[in-house]
């Protein structure tokens, strides 16, 4: 992208010779215009035409020459070339063998940022024939290159603009060099030629060159940026919160352990069944819990693994900000050209091109590629938002399966949370039942029942087998025994209204326990059905991750004919003494690129109106210009 454009400043930004209109004032204009005209044609070392022209202005009145620099004449178009410019952002900067004071005057005028001249030394008001400044020994190229370091810019960001040989040096070095209605030598190694007058066309010829370079960086950054936010899946966000589910296998083990310590005294005849029952439940939350546990430990693993996959294709495909940075280029004071010298994002690829041989069959390979180049850059254009369509896609979806991953274990720590009360629960219930035994087998409870127990026994013996009369009686006899010990037993009144009070604290317990159980499976059967959520969830988001990297290699093989077209453009343009494609200029390509800006804004909007907030009537209209929302 050009930053810098560097004039000439006679015959290109004023219409003539400074120093012969200085010669004027002591006669001498033809002698100069001889010596001038010798180095602008490359006859005579700029050095030594300099010194002997300045010999010739001697006596030659400052005060004159200030005025000669407030009323010089500007080239045609000179104003609003430079104007335009700097409208457009360029620095502007001029490099002249001329002098400072012709040339400080102007600076103010047209608002230049930078001028590098030389200086007539004076005495008492008049020349004294002797002339100093970077320019007198010194090439332009020397002070354009400490211009530039000054400015931590490249030779790349440069446009030169001269006539005469003087200038070939900053010309050449230049990442453009234009030859304003110069000589033949400086034709000869020019990038843009041109011959009429009017620095208008200068204007022109730079703003196209710009537009070159931010078409070529723009479709580049289109085809690559894609990559770069396919960093954005926030993979290992998703990554370190589905490592925390792995925690659920604990968190199942102990839900195992309060299940199987389910313990109810199967003594306690009142509490059996209801015991029973809770043992069922939980027994059921168990399993699930389980089940649960290994699901989860295979949605985290394969979720590793998308993860793992999808930051391999990222790490792949998008190697993009390193080789994006612009590389500097070193260069000699006198050395050769640097312009092809390029950054590695927009380096146009060498292409075996046959020009044809006429001026006819050149303008119809231009129009032939103008046409392909169109093309190819619609369809590179259409894959482009094919990728970026896929790409807003997967992005909702992993910022859907994130929620939903959140949800289920959102639902997985108040499971844990419950899962604690029931331990709790069935702890207190366990301890009241531990205190109900003791109490039962100090009041004499324990005794009556085995009695009674023993009891039955005989009595179901005696009623159901066929016994002879010996041991019938004895078993009558024994029967009748265990009847007056169980007479003999007394239980203890005030033990017994205790035992009755820890059954009721027992069961109360134990509801408890039940309650909390049942709440803790709602928790865990949800969380189970937002973990099979997200594997959906996931499978849908791979299959758009999957069709927007084939959308943007796709773009990235139609960017690379575009440059290897463009290539070709630049050698047919080239033979045609122009740089600039201007089909590539057309309204079409400039209101594509307008509503595509648009588009991205009207995008901005919708998310701004999601949000609740207001809408002017315009964001309004752009919304339904783009038939978004």
């Amino acid at each position: 992208m050009i930053k810098l454009v560097v004039f000439d400043l006679d015959n290109v930004i004023i219409d003539g010779e400074a120093i012969d209109e200085i010669g004027k004032l002591v006669n001498v204009e033809e002698q100069i215009a001889e010596i001038t005209e010798q180095a602008m044609n490359g006859d005579l070392d700029f050095e030594t035409s300099i010194k002997e022209r300045v010999k010739l202005l001697k006596g030659a009145s400052v005060d004159e020459i200030k005025k000669i620099g407030n009323e010089v004449k500007l080239m045609e178009g000179a104003e609003e070339a430079i104007k335009g410019l700097k409208d457009e952002g360029f620095e502007i900067a001029v490099i002249s063998g001329s002098f400072d004071l012709i040339a400080n005057p102007l600076k103010d005028k047209l608002n230049l940022d930078h001028v590098f001249t030389n200086s007539l030394l004076e005495k008492d008001g008049l020349l004294t024939g002797e002339v100093e400044g970077p320019l007198v020994e010194g090439t332009k190229a020397d002070v354009l290159v400490n211009l530039i370091e000054e400015q931590d810019i490249s030779l790349d960001e440069c446009v030169a603009v001269g006539d005469g040989a003087n200038d070939i040096s900053m010309i050449e070095i230049a990442k453009y060099g234009i030859a304003f209605n110069a000589k033949p030598a400086v034709k000869e190694i020019a990038d843009i030629i041109i011959e009429n007058n009017d620095l208008k066309e200068v204007l022109f010829f730079i703003n196209n060159l710009n537009a070159d370079s931010d078409e070529l960086e723009e479709s580049t950054e289109l085809t690559e940026e894609i990559a770069e936010d396919t960093e954005d899946i926030s993979s290992e966000d998703v990554a370190s919160e589905a490592a925390e589910v792995v925690s659920s296998e604990d968190v199942a083990s102990e839900a195992a352990e309060v299940v199987s310590s389910e313990d109810v005294a199967s003594e306690d005849v009142a509490s059996e069944d209801v015991a029973s029952e809770a043992v069922s439940s939980e027994d059921v939350a168990l399993e699930d819990n389980e089940d649960a546990t290994s699901e989860v430990a295979e949605n985290v693993s394969a979720e590793a693994v998308e993860t793992t996959s999808s930051e391999d294709v990222t790490s792949e495909e998008s190697g993009k900000t390193s080789e994006e940075e612009t590389e500097k280029v070193s260069e000699d004071k006198k050395g050769s050209k640097s312009k092809n010298k390029k950054s590695k994002k927009n380096q146009l690829p060498e292409v075996d091109f046959d020009v044809a041989t006429t001026p006819e069959g050149v303008r119809q390979q231009k129009d032939e590629r103008e046409a392909l180049i169109s093309k190819i850059a619609d369809e590179r254009e259409e894959f482009n938002k094919v990728a970026k369509e896929h790409r807003k896609i997967r992005d909702e979806l992993n910022d859907s399966l994130k929620e939903n991953l959140k949800l289920a274990i959102d639902f997985r720590d108040k499971r844990n949370e419950i899962n604690k009360d029931v331990e709790a629960s069935k702890k207190l219930r366990d301890e009241v039942n531990e205190e109900l035994k003791k109490l039962e087998w100090s009041s004499g409870r324990r005794d009556r029942l085995k009695l009674e127990n023993e009891i039955k026994k005989i009595d179901k013996v005696i009623e159901t087998r066929v016994l002879d009369i010996k041991k019938e009686n004895q078993l009558v006899k024994n029967a009748n025994d265990l009847r007056k010990q169980l007479m003999e037993i007394k239980e203890d009144e005030k033990v017994k209204d205790a035992a009755q009070d820890l059954k009721k604290v027992s069961e109360e317990h134990h509801a408890k326990v039940v309650e909390f159980s049942e709440q803790a499976q709602e928790f865990h059967e949800n969380m189970l059905n937002y973990f099979r959520k997200t594997d959906e969830i996931r499978t849908t988001a791979d299959e758009a991750h999957k069709k927007f990297i084939e959308a943007r290699k796709a773009a990235s093989s139609k960017h690379e004919e575009f440059k290897i077209v463009l290539s070709e453009i630049h050698v047919i343009n080239k033979a045609l003494g122009t740089n600039k494609s201007k089909r590539r200029r057309s309204e079409k390509q400039s209101n594509t690129k307008k509503n595509r800006e648009e588009k991205e804004k009207a995008e901005d909007i919708f998310e701004k109106f999601k949000q609740g907030k207001k809408l002017s009537t315009e964001e309004l209209l752009l919304l339904q210009k783009h038939n978004i929302g």
